[in-house]
């Protein structure tokens, strides 16, 4: 900001009838050291400013867009479709699917991520103990550079051109190609395998936290003054304390190395944590999620920490509670999963698991928001691999439908009528 004050103040010597001529405004502008034109150079990079230090973390880039400080979450096609990553300060709101089985492998990844790029965590849920689903994270699929630190044989995924070139309309071959699988290893983000676990080293050397909310309700605390529930308040408080002792918040400055805090908050808003929006649609504490997430925004807002967040909202029965819930939120991803409902077993779906809706990208730093030009998006749960794709249909109905949808195809073109050039069978499809 000070450098473009001390430019728009040399322009406007330069215009103004009043000024010394070109060569005054030369001199104001050699003064402060600043040109129109300015090279990027070593001095540049080893200066003292606040954004030299934070590129310096481990596991975290600056937004080609915004300037903003991104961490991964450790899908990268799930980073591309967020504009590059998780904005630190940020919060990420996951939709979970209606049985709760592919929401947490996100919930995982992004706590994976945390443990490979040296990250401390805070993992937080009401029934499932942290310990517990830090063993049961995805291992990495390292590359050649990560092999001489973690000393581990690795196998090189790499997805081939046959399998990405698909029988598909034309019309899908012209959009721009989304990445499924590892492709680079200067990406921010890495790919695990879901069918392997971490190695119990690297949890060994991590730094975590948790939080347990059984372990937590023995302690007596009085919350009707700010109409929370015990296990929100209580949880307010772990977050606040781990941000505020170890520095994250910059309060320390004894602590020379600046890291990141992934936060993450499974199943919120669920019973267990007390809450009652999921049993009742006139529920008595309704605002009482809506204040735990304002209260964690500002707690964000104010440190180098981000925070991921899965809530049950087909749960939810008041409409109006979601919608408060997405205002409150940074970035809101959905999952629908196919298991229970007629795409399971429709052949057009044969080939995913269910759909990833990106409901809300966050305004940083400009007026508008990025928005995803895919709005068609699909993921599948491979062996090894999830994966996030472009949901495409195949455009040759007579191989793939049904027999009952053929059947109805054919009676509703026969009720056209012979306007619309059915052959006199009414039996046939139309050949366009």
């Amino acid at each position: 900001m000070a450098a473009a004050a001390a430019a728009a103040a040399a322009a406007t010597a330069t215009c103004s009838p009043g000024a010394g001529g070109l060569g005054s405004a030369v001199a104001a502008a050699g003064k402060h050291s600043v040109t129109s034109f300015q090279r990027r150079g070593p001095r540049a990079s080893g200066s003292d400013g606040g954004g030299s230090r934070l590129v310096s973390i481990a596991g975290t880039r600056p937004s080609v867009r915004n300037g903003q400080l991104l961490v991964s979450t450790g899908l990268p096609a799930l980073d591309q479709l967020l504009g590059g990553g998780l904005a630190v300060g940020t919060l990420l709101l996951i939709e979970e699917d209606k049985y709760n089985i592919y929401s947490p492998l996100l919930f995982k990844y992004f706590l994976a991520e945390g443990i490979i790029n040296g990250h401390t965590l805070l993992v937080a849920s009401s029934k499932e103990d942290p310990a517990d689903i830090l063993q049961e994270l995805p291992a990495p699929l390292l590359n050649d550079n990560c092999k001489k630190e973690f000393g581990e044989d690795v196998c090189n995924h790499k997805t081939s051109e046959s399998n990405i070139k698909m029988k598909i309309a034309w019309r899908y071959q012209l959009l721009p190609k989304m990445e499924a699988g590892p492709v680079s290893s200067s990406r921010l983000g890495h790919y695990y395998d879901a069918s392997k676990r971490i190695p119990q080293e690297l949890i060994e050397a991590s730094k975590w936290h948790g939080f347990f909310l059984p372990e937590k309700m023995s302690s007596t605390l009085n919350v009707e003054s700010c109409s929370l529930t015990h296990g929100y308040m209580k949880l307010l408080h772990f977050i606040q304390n781990i941000i505020y002792e170890e520095g994250f918040d910059g309060s320390n400055p004894q602590k020379k190395q600046k890291n990141i805090l992934r936060i993450g908050i499974q199943n919120l808003g669920s019973p267990l944590w007390g809450d009652d929006i999921c049993c009742t649609e006139n529920c008595n504490n309704s605002q009482s999620l809506t204040k735990f997430l304002y209260v964690l925004r500002g707690l964000l807002r104010t440190s180098l920490s981000v925070c991921i967040i899965t809530v049950p909202t087909h749960l939810i029965q008041n409409k109006a509670i979601i919608a408060r819930l997405t205002n409150l939120s940074d970035t809101v991803v959905g999952l629908e999963s196919f298991i229970g409902s007629e795409r399971d077993t429709n052949p057009l779906y044969k080939d995913y698991h269910g759909l990833i809706h990106i409901r809300q990208i966050p305004r940083l730093n400009n007026l508008i928001g990025d928005v995803s030009d895919v709005k068609d998006l699909a993921f599948k749960l491979k062996r090894k691999l999830f994966t996030i794709e472009r949901l495409h249909l195949p455009p040759d109905l007579s191989d793939t439908v049904s027999r009952s949808s053929k059947q109805g195809l054919a009676e509703s073109a026969e009720l056209r009528g012979p306007g619309c050039g059915v052959m006199a069978g009414g039996k046939t499809h139309l050949d366009f």
